[in-house]
Order: structure tokens, then sequence, then C-alpha cells
């Protein structure tokens, strides 16, 4: 498969999770490999797009260690980039990063997978936001429409949100059975790569399920380009698609760190209503970003999109993925698989 360049879409900062374990990303990043539980250090593990926009203004604003600080602890805070929840949520059972950020759908892989062991559970939401299935093919106007000669684009195959999303779609239009009818057509590509080729054209991926600001830079770069569907079309209304989360043990043992990251994300969800145009300014400068501002800030702006710490609508895709065997244990509601914090008492 050929891939694109296209100058709007940031080069992916990554590195495989082999390479993570390997040391490689460990140089790129300055990550180290040290036992993941020490109080006053914490390492994030984030992929790409502007719903990470709390974590970027929460770094370089310093809340975090603002907050660590008022409880007598120096924190001590390291990010890196990776693509794909599999690749997340590898590092985080490793001890390689102390919080995830990924797709609903990924945290409920894992809440299954440790339940009674490790218990990763979420931290936070990083907001509501549509997230679009976008297509350059005219002939395709629903998901109905998609044949052997589409391809779509998206973080990983099968087990990322937008590849959960879509299976939750086909679900409801064909039936649980064929949950995965479109799973063949799909193929894994960070989003700012899957947005150039968008663009681009002439490679085989002429459909991506993206987030923002990608899907809106793929709109506004090819005259093609459309909306296929929404993400709140199937949810059924304004979801969290992106979350926060960690282990147990992490939480129990950093209780002062722990507290501190999310008065941290807290106050960036505060920052970013009050100064919107602030906020942008920090996402180019914090992600090397070659997106237009006026785009980032339409993007901020857009009334379908709520940055907020409370996790919204998250339970639909949970028992769907149990009704479909992709998790084991069924969750009763969203406190099963998130933290019993005050902020997730409301969450659902």
């Amino acid at each position: 498969m050929k891939t694109a360049s296209f100058p709007f879409a940031r080069p992916p900062r990554r590195a495989s999770f082999r390479a993570l374990v390997a040391g490689a990303l460990v140089l790129a990043t300055g990550l180290t490999t040290l036992p993941a539980r020490a109080e006053g250090r914490i390492r994030i593990a984030e992929q790409f797009g502007i719903v990470y926009l709390l974590l970027n203004v929460a770094q370089d604003q310093q809340f975090i260690e603002k907050h660590g600080k008022a409880a007598g602890v120096d924190i001590q805070v390291e990010r890196v980039q990776l693509s794909g929840g599999p690749a997340i949520n590898e590092a985080l059972l490793s001890g390689s990063i102390d919080i995830a950020g990924a797709g609903v759908g990924p945290l409920l892989t894992l809440w299954d997978k440790t339940h009674g062991r490790q218990n990763v559970r979420g931290i936070a939401s990083l907001g509501n936001f549509p997230y679009y299935l976008t297509s350059s093919n005219p002939a395709v106007r629903t998901i109905d429409d998609f044949s052997d000669k589409d391809r779509i684009a998206l973080p990983a195959v099968g087990v990322s949100v937008q590849s959960r999303i879509l299976q939750l779609a086909s679900a409801k239009r064909w039936g649980d059975t064929q949950f995965n009818r479109l799973d063949r057509l799909q193929v894994a590509l960070p989003h700012p790569e899957a947005t150039a080729a968008l663009i681009k054209g002439g490679t085989e991926i002429n459909a991506h399920f993206g987030n923002p600001p990608f899907q809106e830079q793929g709109l506004a770069g090819n005259p093609n380009v459309h909306v296929v569907l929404s993400s709140y079309e199937v949810l059924g209304g304004p979801a969290s698609a992106t979350v926060l989360y960690t282990t147990e043990g992490f939480r129990r043992d950093n209780p002062k760190t722990y507290r501190a990251f999310v008065a941290a994300l807290a106050d960036a969800a505060s920052f970013i209503a009050r100064n919107p145009e602030q906020a942008a300014d920090i996402y180019i400068r914090n992600e090397n970003s070659k997106v237009p501002r006026d785009l980032l800030l339409k993007v901020i702006k857009n009334p379908e999109v709520q940055f907020k710490i409370t996790p919204q609508n998250t339970y639909a895709l949970a028992a769907f993925m149990h009704r479909i065997g992709a998790i084991k244990n069924k969750p009763a509601s969203a406190r099963d698989y998130f933290f019993d914090d005050p902020h997730n008492a409301a969450g659902s």
C-alpha cells in the first residue's frame, strides 16, 4: 500500500510497542523503564488529535505539577505518543506507562482482561467529540454502499473505538451476527497518515474513520470527501469516545499524584472553555501541528464538542461488546469500568 504525505497532517511521533519494550522509544522520548509505581512520577501515553487537548493544556500550563506541589509532591510528567489501542494497552500492562489514553473500546477490552487482577479502570473522559466516518468515493453515502473496492483507515482494525462504533452501526443495520461485516475493509493507519492519503488520493485508502481535527482536514482538503456516518448517530447522542485509564495499583499506590492528575484535567477543561484561542495555540505549539489555526478553533468551538472529564454515553458500546462476546464480563453500568471518583459519579 502506498502512503502519501500532506503538509497539514503532522508526521506521527510514534513507535511500535515492540520498540517501546526494546528501548528504542525510550531513547526517542526520554521515557525510562523504571517501575511504574513511584509517587511523584506519571508517564502518559496518548494518540493523535485534538481529543487529547486536555493533556496538552495540562502539560503546557503545568497544572499537574501545580496540584502536586499543593499536596507536597514534586511530580515529574512524561508523555509518549503511540497509535492504536493495542499498543497503548500493552504498554500499560508492561509497566512502561502509568496512564493510557485511548478509546472506550480499548478501555473495555483491558478492563475485561484484567478483571480481578490489575483491575484497569477509567480515570476520566477527555470530552465528547463526534467522530466522522468519511469517504472520497462518491458512490458511498451510507455504510450499505461500501464494497470490496473500498478501504477504511482507522487506528486499529476490530478493536479501536472507531472500529467498534462501526461494528455497532453494522449490527444495527444487519443484525448482531453481521457486526464485523465491514472489518475486512479496514486498514490500520495513524490518523495523520490516513488524512494525507484521503486528501491526496492515489492510494487504496478512500475512507477514514477519524477524529478531530483530522476528519475536518479531510473534509476541507478534498472536495470529494464527505461524511458517511457520525459516532453520535450510532451512540444516540453526544458520547465520550476517548478516555484515560490506569491500573488499580497505580491509583492506590500514588494517591497524591493521581488526585493531582484528575484536578489538572478539570482545570484544563475550564481553561479551554474560557480561552479557546489560547487553547488552539497550545495545541499547535505542543503538537508541532500544521493544522490551520482557524480550523482548530472551529473544532474547539463546535457546539457538539464538549471538553469535560465526566464520561457520557459510553455504556451502549460496553453492552454491545458484551453481547457479541468481545468482553466476557458484563458491566452493570459505567461505574463498573470507571474508578469510583466524584467526577465519575454521574458518568454513563
